[in-house]
């Protein structure tokens, strides 16, 4: 799988972090932890961690990438930026990213450990 390919959610993840830090600074918002924008930036660490060691160690595959685009999706969700959503939802969808998040930290170890 190209660089690139992997790296598109990355980048589209890093500007909806930015955003996010921007628009929370300028409003002063607090935000329980575990939710919405700050308890997203812990798990997109978390995100970024796999991506920056997949891509050395070449398992980055199509289920790493798919799995991917649904943790953006999730992130964009729970940071509020689908405004049909109201804050129990923000917190399901940002619950959803945790597990696609679990999901793809042992996916990646398994390919790993069992040499696949």
């Amino acid at each position: 799988m190209s660089a690139q390919i992997v790296l598109l959610p990355v980048f589209i993840l890093v500007i909806l972090s930015l955003v996010v830090l921007l628009w929370s600074a300028r409003t002063r918002a607090t935000v329980e932890a575990g939710s919405g924008p700050v308890g997203s930036l812990d798990l997109q660490f978390l995100f970024y961690i796999l991506i920056a060691l997949t891509l050395p160690l070449r398992h980055a595959d199509l289920i790493i990438v798919l799995l991917s685009w649904v943790f953006v999706v999730t992130s964009f969700a729970s940071a509020g930026l689908v405004s049909t959503i109201d804050s129990k939802q923000r917190t399901l969808a940002w619950r959803a990213g945790a597990m696609v998040l679990l999901a793809m930290w042992i996916y990646f170890a398994l390919r790993i450990l069992l040499l696949i």
